[in-house]
């Protein structure tokens, strides 16, 4: 099952997303080699700057999901303000469909 993790940063946390951004890519990286991540990319103010995330992952139940929302560098270093974890369907423009 897909979940979309919809996350958005706190005001004025641009420096926290920098600091953190090597371990959060590394491990979005480690759930790409498993083949749970399935995509992911920020939010982007009208100005360009980064202001949140959203992730796509695959996972066995919302529960899971929120575990591997919640062990993202970026969550555990405190940048999001909230964070919607949404059951997610994948119609159009999925890879292999």
């Amino acid at each position: 099952m897909l979940f979309a993790f919809l996350c958005t940063d706190k005001p004025d946390a641009l420096q926290l997303r920098m600091d953190t951004r090597p371990e959060h890519v590394a491990y979005l990286d480690g759930l790409n080699a498993k083949g749970t991540l399935k995509m992911a990319g920020p939010f982007l103010s009208p100005e360009g700057s980064p202001i949140g995330s959203l992730v796509i992952v695959e996972a066995a139940d919302a529960e899971a999901a929120r575990v591997l929302a919640e062990g993202d560098p970026y969550a555990k270093a405190g940048l999001f303000a909230s964070v919607e974890i949404k059951p997610f369907n994948w119609v159009f423009n999925k890879p292999g469909a």
